[in-house]
């Protein structure tokens, strides 16, 4: 790693770290809103396609920072930890006008802190769930960050009473999404049946998520077959490593006979073009709900990492969809309960139900029409304050 990261004089020396595939969201619409209020800006860090697109130089693949859960970041600790010591030493040399860490806490806290206590500003773009677990974390938090950015209302009165900078930014996606989403349409640009059931099937944007739970999603995927043998089944895959996993998936269990049609990205066109949605915990199903489609949520991980966050836990939901309208909108069947059995059960009660489906849209319009805000361009204001623009 260079000494110094930033190589353009005069410029404005932003550095990003987005550690997974909605962080690199984020982090892109927040560089084009940075960029349209400050046309000479140079960003280094570490980021994914869209904010390379954006003119990133990221100094390692954002990949290296996928890492699930805390039984399995324990083989990896000593590369994150080599990984963020060399990137700080790059930025102290660089000195970056604002640092931006995009979600990730356990790597961007740490790193945070470390550049603020040596001046330089710091940013946390998207606050931990502190409203769900170990609430303690809003005061050290505020030690590493000069200003957090929220995504959600709820979120600002925790690190106000402590006094920690904040400003509500709403969700991106709520602006990126249309209120009311064309289905027939999504599907006729997909060229899929008109009225057979689709369902499209997120069994997430790492590698380690495909190979723990890709099983599942295909076993669940055969019962609904049998069930609807007219069915159609989108995947959405991330990268080509989550492609390349999802194939082997597919070999492993000779599902090749499956209508499994995989797509490259395109997560939201899955979505709007399904009637449900299976999807693992996660940013993802709050995308399922702005594009106004029941889902059935759900995520397994090991026996330690679960029963380490099980006692955690402050919430009796883990769904953003459920924890945002603090009602069980949606069904979650997790760990033990996650069986392609119940899945597929769970699904088809959601794609034979009607009046449910109408329900759910009507929750989730509200749901839309809270966190719709400029979000890249509050972020943007944000940042720039910090930074003394």
């Amino acid at each position: 790693m260079p000494e110094s990261l930033f190589t353009r004089k005069g410029a404005l020396k932003v550095a990003l770290v987005a550690g997974e595939a909605s962080g690199d969201l984020l982090g892109a619409h927040l560089m084009a809103a940075i960029k349209a209020r400050h046309g000479d800006v140079e960003f280094v860090g570490i980021g994914g396609p869209r904010m390379l697109a954006q003119g990133m130089h990221s100094v390692v693949p954002q990949e290296r920072l996928a890492v699930r859960g805390y039984a399995e970041v324990l083989g990896r600790l000593p590369e994150l930890l080599r990984i963020r010591a060399n990137l700080r030493d790059a930025l102290l040399a660089g000195r970056p006008d604002v640092f931006v860490g995009i979600d990730a806490p356990d790597f961007n806290l740490g790193l945070e802190k470390a550049l603020k206590k040596k001046g330089v500003r710091t940013v946390h773009y998207v606050s931990p769930s502190v409203w769900a677990w170990r609430p303690e974390r809003v005061g050290k938090i505020g030690d590493a960050a000069d200003r957090v950015l929220c995504l959600f209302p709820m979120e600002p009165p925790l690190y106000e009473k402590v006094g920690v900078p904040v400003t509500f930014v709403g969700h991106p996606l709520a602006s990126e999404i249309p209120l009311s989403p064309d289905s027939a349409a999504m599907r006729e640009q997909l060229g899929l049946p008109v009225h057979a059931p689709v369902f499209a099937l997120l069994p997430g944007s790492r590698v380690s998520e495909i190979d723990y739970m890709g099983e599942l999603f295909v076993q669940t995927a055969r019962l609904l077959h049998e069930r609807y043998p007219d069915a159609q089944f989108l995947v959405p895959l991330a990268t080509r490593a989550t492609l390349d996993a999802f194939d082997k998936v597919l070999s492993r269990l000779k599902a090749w006979d499956l209508p499994i049609r995989k797509l490259f990205g395109h997560a939201q066109m899955a979505m709007i073009a399904s009637d449900v949605v299976l999807v693992k915990s996660g940013t993802s199903t709050l995308e399922v709900a702005l594009t106004k489609k029941p889902m059935v949520i759900t995520y397994k991980l090991s026996w330690l990492t679960y029963r380490l966050v099980k006692r955690k836990l402050k919430l009796p939901w883990v769904g953003l969809p459920n924890i945002l309208l603090g009602d069980s909108v949606v069904p979650e069947l997790l760990q033990y309960d996650a069986t392609s059995e119940r899945l597929a059960e769970a699904v088809a009660a959601l794609y034979d139900d009607e009046g449910a489906r109408k329900k759910l849209i009507a929750r989730f319009t509200a749901l839309h029409e809270s966190l719709k805000q400029d979000t890249a361009g509050l972020a943007a204001d944000a940042v720039l304050e910090v930074a003394g623009c």
